[in-house]
Parts: C-alpha cells; structure tokens; sequence
C-alpha cells in the first residue's frame, strides 16, 4: 500500500486523535493555561487533527511527590494536579475538542498507591509508560543498558509494561516498545516472542496500543510500535490510539501521514475515542 502524503491521508480519514502532548508554551517551559491550550488546537486545526489530549507526566505533580525517589523525578514534582486538571477541563465546559489525560509512570510495588493518589479526578484516560526500572532509565544511557544484557533489559522492559497493562491502572501503552530508542535488539526470534507476550498482554488487559510519531525523532528513527508488534496486536483485537508526545505546540499530528499508515498497512480500521475511561471505536476511513 503506498504512503498517503499528509494532507489526502488527513482529510480522508474520518477521526483522528492526537492523545500523547504534554501542555507547553513553545520554548516548551510548562503552562498550565487556557492560552497554552489554545496553542496546540491551533496546530491541530491546521493539520487536520480532530480531538487532541493532554497527557502530563505523573512525576511533575506535588500530589504524587511520596512515590518518587530519583531526582530526575523530584526535582519535578513542584506543579499542581488540581490547577492541570481545571485548564483542560475548562477548555473542555467551552466545547473545545479535548481530552484530560495523564502519563502514568511504571512505579513496580507502589503502583497502587500512586492509582489511589491520582483517584478523583475526571480523567479521560491514562497513557501507561515505562521509562525506569528498579531506578535505571530504559530511554536515557547508561540507565539499564550498563547494568544489563541487551536481551535481558527487552525481557524486563516487556516484563514491565505488561504488569502495567495488567495493573488495571492506566487505558493505553504508550510508547510500547520504548526499548528499542537506541536500536538495541535482542535476537529475531527472542524479539519476536517478546512482541507475542507484549501483545497479549494489552490483549489480556483490554488496554489499547498508542501508535507514536515520537520515535522517528529519537535514534531508531522509526515509529513506535514496530510493525511486527503492532500486527500481533491488532491479530488479537487489540485496539489503537495515535500520538505525537508532542512537548510544543508545533508538534502536534506531526508525521501523522506515516502512522496512519502503519496503521492501515497492520489491518487497523478503526481508533479509540477516550471519554471518562471509556473508549469507543472511530473509523480512520
């Protein structure tokens, strides 16, 4: 099938979401206002991009400060929920097409606590991801990788995310094979069979699979999720949502003309609309 170019692909295309953002102003400096907001739709808009949603890392709120441990983490958490959660709900009251999310980290044992910490608020969904282990940074060097084997950071990574899935705690795996950031695999068939377990996890869960424009923009240089992991999730009924992680307002739907593709090249017709941790499914065509 040939690679629609951004436009066609956009305008054809029925719904198409943008979930992963992270609320910016453009020097990427955190703004958790109605202008900030603003910004972002206006991208939207002129990409063709139909409901967007923000999903802010967990770490950078007060509210979450006892679960954290690494300075990259607490040296973060100085924003509040309450004042993030108002902005993109007031946007929301005046009939503007977004989403409230969150970027729920990987914690291991404190899991549960950081669930009932960020319980009570009207959230849409919850974006799942993995980015340390036991302290160790899968997406940053050295992390996991000097402490670890290339096959054995894949089997804790995969490990990882499908404890998440199956935690009950979040409604979408971003980012899913985030491991692959700096083109270490494991052998073809270790790596396939990791993709086997990683999609019947989500599968098990009934968590959706975000396809992400990101990883084009990182060393790999490619879309997450791989192809081969995005069939073995779509083969088992696992359903998709589509992001940027965009961090400025200029990011927003960028290369969406690519994973749409991906997207339509693994069988997928349809995407997920989230609404109160719910999702239904919209048709791409």
């Amino acid at each position: 099938m040939p690679v629609p170019s951004s436009g066609p692909a956009l305008a054809v295309s029925a719904v198409i979401v943008d979930y992963h953002m992270h609320l910016r102003n453009p020097a990427e400096e955190v703004e958790h206002t109605l202008e900030a907001v603003e910004r972002f739709l206006e991208t939207a808009a002129e990409r063709g991009v139909d409901e967007i949603g923000f999903a802010e890392h967990v770490y950078y709120f007060r509210q979450t400060f006892e679960v954290w441990d690494l300075q990259y983490q607490t040296e973060r958490c100085v924003y509040d929920l309450d004042a993030y959660c108002d902005v993109v709900l007031d946007a929301k009251q005046r009939g503007l097409p977004v989403k409230l999310g969150l970027e729920v980290d990987y914690v291991g044992a404190r899991q549960q606590r950081l669930a009932e910490l960020i319980a009570g608020y009207p959230w849409d969904y919850l974006l799942g991801s993995v980015h340390w282990i036991d302290g160790l940074a899968v997406d940053q060097e050295p992390g996991l990788w000097a402490e670890h084997s290339v096959e054995d950071v894949w089997r804790r990574y995969v490990g990882a995310v499908s404890e998440l899935a199956g935690s009950g705690a979040v409604d979408v795996l971003a980012h899913a094979d985030l491991a692959k950031i700096f083109r270490r695999l494991p052998e073809p068939a270790v790596l396939a069979e990791l993709h086997d377990e990683l999609a019947e996890a989500a599968a098990r869960a009934g968590v959706a699979v975000e396809i992400s424009t990101a990883g084009l923009h990182k060393p790999v240089g490619e879309l997450y999720p791989d192809p081969a992991l995005l069939r073995a999730c779509v083969q088992r009924g696992v359903p998709i949502t589509i992001a940027s992680d965009a961090h400025v307002p200029a990011l927003v739907g960028r290369d969406f003309d690519q994973a749409l593709a991906l997207a339509r090249e693994a069988g997928c017709e349809t995407v997920t609309v989230f609404d109160g941790r719910k999702g239904r499914q919209e048709p791409l065509d």
